[in-house]
């Protein structure tokens, strides 16, 4: 499967994880080659195949999001392409998915492997509560909840104003640690990952895993900063059959 990311952690064995990668599409440059986002100025013939292609390899039925940068989550609907930035399920072989270039993945299951849920964090959306809003409609007990952080921008890359080190540390204190000046006056370097976990943290969720890439240090994923012009790669969690 390329060199897609199936992670490993201690998830049940019937929540199914995937994050894709650049490889195995048919987009050219720069979208190449496995862009996945029909919003970024790419042939929606090579969006589709792509898509196609990503079904008949994970047999799944994703459940695309138009995502806005805010706090909605939906109950996520292969048929339908709400306005939300993340989305819950139930129901084996539905597929709740975001889409990144940068911003940070944040994918949720329970223990009991009955439900799954996908969010899309950018800084505005972390800030605005889309991890907290996403917990309050998975309805598990948070110490039930296992979380997974995908690939986004690493604290090295992630330079920031004060505005939004203000808006973290106005909320949560401990967020001060996040952020560290910057070369540049009045700038901060940013820990997206850490900024997630205080978050989750002070919902009671604890079981955090991964949050150990940088997309724009590496080559395998897309990254808006990076390249403005760029694709989108997807991280998809769901239920087995």
């Amino acid at each position: 499967m390329h060199d897609w990311l199936m992670p490993q952690w201690p998830a049940p064995a019937k929540v199914k994880i995937c994050v894709t990668t650049r490889s195995g599409g048919v987009s050219v440059s720069p979208f190449d080659s496995l862009n996945l986002g029909e919003h970024v100025g790419d042939d929606p013939q090579a969006v589709a195949k792509n898509r196609q292609r990503l079904v008949s390899l994970l047999g799944c039925k994703p459940a695309w999001l138009q995502q806005v940068h805010g706090v909605k989550v939906v109950e996520a609907s292969p048929a339908l392409v709400h306005e939300a930035d993340a989305s819950w399920t139930g129901k084996p072989g539905v597929t709740c998915a975001v889409m990144t270039a940068d911003c940070l993945p944040v994918l949720f299951c329970d223990r009991a492997g009955t439900r799954v849920a996908a969010a899309h964090a950018g800084w505005r959306g972390l800030a605005a509560g889309v991890l907290e809003a996403t917990l309050e409609k998975l309805a598990v007990p948070a110490d039930q909840v296992l979380v997974w952080l995908g690939p986004a921008i690493g604290p090295q890359a992630f330079e920031v104003g004060a505005e939004v080190r203000e808006a973290f540390v106005a909320q949560h204190r401990q967020a001060t640690a996040a952020f560290l000046p910057s070369a540049n006056p009045g700038k901060f370097m940013a820990d997206i990952y850490q900024l997630a976990r205080i978050r989750l943290a002070a919902c009671g969720v604890d079981a955090v895993y991964g949050g150990d890439f940088c997309t724009y240090s590496d080559p395998r994923f897309f990254s808006y900063r990076r390249s403005v012009q760029t694709g989108r790669f997807a991280s998809l969690i769901w239920l087995g059959n």
